[in-house]
């Protein structure tokens, strides 16, 4: 497995290739759904953003400030166990019902989703050196992996930005976009 600094690396090469393509679209392409209940380019850019905030920057936080593990603690399930042995997830879509809860809503601006992405690199580099003072014993779960240290919520973070290029592709495939 690589170290954190390998992980942050291929994050930022990750975000910069969406920054990049996000130039490419324009609002009515990011608005657009290829079916009523398919995200558009700009909700799926979104969640990408919500996510990273919400569930691996947070989480990685719940493990930080943790005073000691929790004796109920957690496991990893099969699924996570098998996500962190490739480094990755399959090259399959999950699709969650819409919900409230869920579902990002459409953006308002490019700006927006430029915005978001700047935010969640600068909070990615901003905790990849505090991990190391963080123990792998502190765990926080994850609804479908299972329980998971603050190392595995800052990789699984960049895992779910390279899974979503699949999103991506079938998306510019629908919008018609070659980049």
């Amino acid at each position: 497995m690589m170290n954190t600094k390998e992980y942050l690396q291929r994050f930022e090469d990750t975000v910069n290739i969406y920054l990049q393509d996000l130039e490419a679209y324009n609002m009515e392409q990011l608005l657009l759904k290829p079916q009523e209940d398919k995200w558009s380019m700009g909700q799926m850019y979104l969640h990408l953003i919500q996510s990273a905030q919400f569930m691996g920057l947070r989480n990685i936080e719940v493990c930080r400030v943790m005073d000691t593990t929790p004796e109920t603690a957690e496991v990893k399930t099969d699924a996570g166990k098998a996500v962190f042995e490739i480094e990755g997830f399959l090259p399959t879509s999950i699709q969650v019902p819409p919900s409230k809860e869920y579902t990002p809503l459409q953006p308002v601006s490019k700006e927006q989703l430029s915005e978001g992405l700047h935010l969640v690199l600068k909070k990615m580099r901003e905790v990849e050196p505090l991990l190391a003072g963080i123990p792998t014993t502190r765990t926080s779960p994850h609804p479908r992996l299972g329980a998971l240290n603050a190392y595995e919520w800052f990789y699984l973070t960049e895992m779910h930005y390279r899974h979503h290029f699949l999103q991506k592709k079938r998306l510019e495939e629908f919008l018609e976009i070659k980049i």
